[in-house]
This record gives C-alpha cells, sequence and structure tokens, in this order.
C-alpha cells in the first residue's frame, strides 16, 4: 500500500524497498566556569533508512488469558469485524481510542488555509492493529472467551457476539514460580509449565517457534501483561551477567518468570517487552539482548494515574510553581488488584509509581535544591466491588509566590484493561516500525539500528527502561515529542518548533489599523 504522505524534498529519495532521508540533526554541549555558562552549538548529519515493506505480525502475551490480554484481543476483533452494539447509553462502535498511533495527530505544516493534521499512524509505513495476529501463554486453561466473561470488562451484549470467534482461542501452559507472585492466584494456575528452569525456557522458545510456522507470521514480538512479580535481587555471579545469567537458568537458581520468558524470546530473535513493575531486565538479561541485537522494553504500562502525574508535575514544574507533596491513593477489583494486595507485588508497583517525577523536578533547580524532591506516597488497595474500573485519587500540594499554598485535589475513574490495551498495541507496533528503521552519520556510514534498549517506549510505560548512562525522562510531552520528531526524521522533516515566526513577523490589518510585530 504506497504512503499516504509523501515528501518533495531533495533531502528524501523513495525507493522500492526504502524511504531515505539526510537529516540535520541540532544540539548543544555546556560547559561551566565560575557560573558562566558557554553553549556550543552542534550539528550532526544523519542519514535514515525506513523499510517499507510492512510485515505480518505475531504477538505472544504472557497472561494471554488475565484482564488485559482478553481485552486487547477481543478489541482488535471487534475492529476487525467493524462491530457495534447497544448499550444503556446508545449504539457503540469498535475503535482505537487511546492509542497514541491508532487515535492521535501530528501536525504537517500549514496547508492553503490552516494548519494541517493527520493521524499519526500515517507519518510512516507501519502495521496496522487488525492485521496482528494473537497467541500466548497463561497460567490458568480459560479459553479467550470465557476468561474475557471472568474479566467483566466489555459489555455483554458484545461478548456475546465476541465469544464464538474468542472461544476458539485458548493459551500455552506458562511458568509458574508461586513465589514471586501472591499465594492468593495458586487457584488460577491450573495450566504451569513442569520441568527445570532450563527445559521450561526451551519449551517456550518451542511455543515461539510453533506460533510462528502455524500462523504464517513474519515477525514474533513477546509482552509480558501478566501478574506483577516481586522484585529481584540483582546479584553477582547470578544474574548480573548474560553467562551468569544462563549459567543460573541451567542450575535451576533463582530467576523470575519475566525473565525466563525475556531469556527465551531473546535468543529467539524476538523483541520483548515488560507491561508489569519488577526488575525482568535483570543486568544480565540486558546484555543478552545487547549480543544478540534484540530489543527489550518497559517497564510496566503508563494508563491513567500515573501518565495524569507526568503532565501535572511537568506543567506545575514549568510554571514555576513547586509540588512539595503528591498523595496518590488506588483502589481497584480485578485480579491485577488481587495480587497487589500481597506487600511484595505492591512494592513493585509502588517502586515504579513514585520515580516518575524525579526529571521533572531534576529539571528545575531554582525551585528545588540539590537532593530535594516533593514527598510522594502511593497507596494501593484490593476493592473486588469496583472490578476493573479503577478509582485514583491525588492530591497535589504546591507552594507559590511568598509562601502560598496551591492545592489541587483529582479524583479519577478509569477502567484499567480499556487504558492498557491500546497501550499494548502502541508498544507492539512501535516496537515493530524501529526494526525497520536503520541510521548512519557522516563520519561512521555504517548503517545501525536503535540500541537494544529501545527508549522510545518511554512515553508507554510508567518506570522507563534506558541505556546505561542515558537520561531517563518521564515527563509526557519530551516523550511524545521524541517519537514525533523521530518519524518526523525519517523523513526528512524538521522537529517541530512552534514558534510560527511566519505569523509573527508579517504585517496584520485589524481593520483599518496597521500593526507591527516589532
Amino acid at each position: 500500500m504506497p504512503e499516504k504522505i509523501r515528501i518533495s524534498s531533495p533531502s528524501v529519495r523513495y525507493t522500492e524497498q526504502y524511504i531515505e532521508s539526510q537529516y540535520s540533526y541540532h544540539t548543544t554541549s555546556v560547559s561551566t566556569d565560575g557560573g558562566t555558562y558557554t553553549v556550543t552549538p552542534r550539528t550532526t548529519e544523519y542519514i535514515f533508512r525506513t523499510e517499507r515493506a510492512v510485515p505480518k505480525l505475531g504477538v505472544m502475551l504472557v497472561g494471554w488469558g488475565g484482564n488485559n490480554g482478553s481485552t486487547v484481543t477481543a478489541s482488535v476483533l471487534a475492529n476487525k469485524l467493524g462491530l457495534t452494539w447497544r448499550t444503556k447509553s446508545g449504539i457503540k462502535s469498535a475503535n482505537y481510542c487511546g492509542s497514541l498511533l491508532e487515535a492521535s495527530t501530528v501536525s504537517l505544516g500549514s496547508g492553503p488555509k490552516e494548519e494541517v493534521f493527520v493521524p499519526f499512524r500515517d507519518l510512516l509505513p507501519m502495521v496496522h492493529p487488525n492485521d496482528i495476529i494473537f497467541d500466548g501463554w497463561d497460567i490458568s486453561s480459560m479459553d479467550l472467551g470465557r476468561a474475557m466473561e471472568r474479566a467483566q470488562v466489555l459489555d455483554w451484549s458484545l461478548q456475546e457476539m465476541l465469544r464464538p470467534h474468542m472461544s476458539k482461542l485458548k493459551p500455552r501452559p506458562s511458568i509458574y514460580i508461586p513465589e514471586f507472585i501472591a499465594a492468593n492466584q495458586e487457584h488460577r494456575a491450573d495450566h504451569v509449565l513442569t520441568g527445570t528452569k532450563a527445559e521450561q525456557v526451551e519449551q517456550i522458545r518451542r511455543d515461539i517457534c510453533d506460533f510462528k510456522e502455524k500462523s504464517g507470521v513474519d515477525k514474533v514480538i513477546v509482552l509480558w501483561t501478566a501478574n506483577t512479580e516481586r522484585f529481584c535481587d540483582i546479584v553477582p555471579g547470578v544474574n548480573d551477567t548474560a553467562e551468569n545469567l544462563l549459567n543460573t537458568i541451567q542450575t535451576g537458581g533463582e530467576v523470575s518468570p519475566s525473565t525466563l520468558f525475556a531469556v527465551a524470546s531473546i535468543q529467539e530473535g524476538c523483541a520483548y517487552i515488560n507491561g508489569s513493575p519488577q526488575n525482568t531486565f535483570v543486568p544480565g538479561a540486558v546484555e543478552l539482548a545487547i549480543q544478540h541485537g534484540v530489543f527489550i522494553g518497559g517497564d510496566d504500562f503508563k494508563s491513567g494515574q500515573t501518565k495524569l502525574k507526568s503532565v501535572l508535575v511537568d506543567f506545575l514544574v514549568s510554571s514555576g510553581i513547586k509540588p512539595t507533596s503528591i498523595v496518590s491513593y488506588n483502589h481497584l477489583g480485578n485480579n491485577d488488584g488481587m495480587n497487589l494486595s500481597a506487600p511484595q507485588q505492591f512494592r513493585s508497583k509502588e517502586i515504579s509509581k513514585s520515580n516518575v517525577v524525579d526529571d521533572m523536578v531534576q529539571s528545575n533547580p531554582v525551585l528545588y535544591k540539590p537532593g530535594e524532591k516533593p514527598d510522594h506516597c502511593v497507596v494501593i488497595k484490593y476493592v473486588p466491588c469496583v472490578g476493573d474500573s479503577k478509582r485514583a485519587m491525588d492530591e497535589y500540594t504546591s507552594e507559590i509566590m511568598m509562601g502560598g499554598t496551591n492545592t489541587i485535589a483529582l479524583h479519577n475513574t478509569c477502567e484499567d484493561s480499556l487504558l492498557a490495551s491500546p497501550i499494548i498495541l502502541d508498544l507492539v507496533i512501535l516496537t515493530e516500525l524501529c526494526q525497520r528503521i536503520m541510521f548512519c552519520t557522516q563520519e561512521d556510514t555504517a548503517f545501525q539500528s536503535f540500541h537494544s534498549v529501545l527508549s522510545i517506549l518511554s512515553f508507554l510505560c510508567k518506570a522507563p527502561l534506558v541505556p546505561t548512562g542515558a537520561p531517563v525522562v518521564n515527563a509526557f510531552f519530551r516523550q511524545r515529542a521524541c517519537i514525533e520528531n523521530i518519524m518526523r526524521a525519517c523523513l526528512g522533516l524538521p522537529p517541530q518548533n512552534h514558534m510560527q515566526l511566519e505569523h509573527k513577523m508579517k504585517n496584520s490589518f485589524i481593520g483599518h489599523t496597521l500593526n507591527y510585530f516589532w
């Protein structure tokens, strides 16, 4: 299918296989001497090369039978079938609301009369969600039709239309190590792999190969959307290097299920994304991904309360207002909430939620002294009655001018899995697109891909995984701009600067008065 956007520029070339662009990347380096900042602009010339052919994509979900797994599968089916259904508030139609790529837009520039906006998905050739083929694993033996009913997320009339299709889908047996998740999950674990850890990893690898062969997909991406695990200790000789991690798996030492899945996926050359807050990517797993040249990303879907926090704190700090206290309370009644009622699993979630404001605070030394940060408290409670409809209550207390206080209190009700599902789609589609992008510079003419730790996914994650030494960015608008501007670079377009100098420099007539903007 031809691209919907065609760039008319000598710096962009279309071949049968690639879109190639020449791109000038402008940065600045800063040095200080006695309180004086010396700023040196720098320009690096890049060539970006993006494969135009979109592959047939297979996505394997760990926790396929959970709320997120069953909901995203059902939602894609509903969209593919073009379903509509009646609710007490009227007729609803399948859509991808909440997806950055499918439901948000970017500006291309000025048209004859007004600014032209296009869907994000039209910037570059990318997989359409309707074309994704799903498979996966779960510790529960329920087929996806029954799992969808158990989740209680989708309207009943929609479930009835989907059930004939969903009931044909059944997860593969998964890895179950009881000490990593809450004891209250034991009743679901009737569909588990046996054997040693090494044997289980080999079985996951066989499952990936089997799925790829039977489905005919060109690529497989594996994504963890199963229960939150407790954190793993980083132990020298156990999981600190790729070699030690593989040896630990062979000898049956402590390795979490999510890390076992990561190792199997990496060894099969499949990108692996962690949608939960635990530290799946121990140093040995990261090193293994780099050795194999495989993308990894995470951690933890950034969907509701934390996404709002990344917007609100960005707004406050950027406005010169000093947040001094952030208190976040949640209660939810789905299986995620049940699992998080155990202290060790809650601690994993608490860590991923608590660090989201750090980079914004550190960006403003006018407001915050070195090491200073707001008081930040996160509480999660399990309340079965509310099901998947999570309640979040937040209080932001800030210092304003002359010792004044500003308090913002929020109440947010959100359907958890319906926020997470479009994020799952964005994660896998964006990851696949990055697999088709290569670039080089004038100094280093060998084309290379992005770093194995795919930090472009940060917009979609609570606790972004970044390469060692790279800055962690949580600020919402900086993360979104990163994705947009990388895509623009692939088309040889400059980043959006929002200066609109063409309007600020022209003379403007208001009535019969000539106004000069000088």
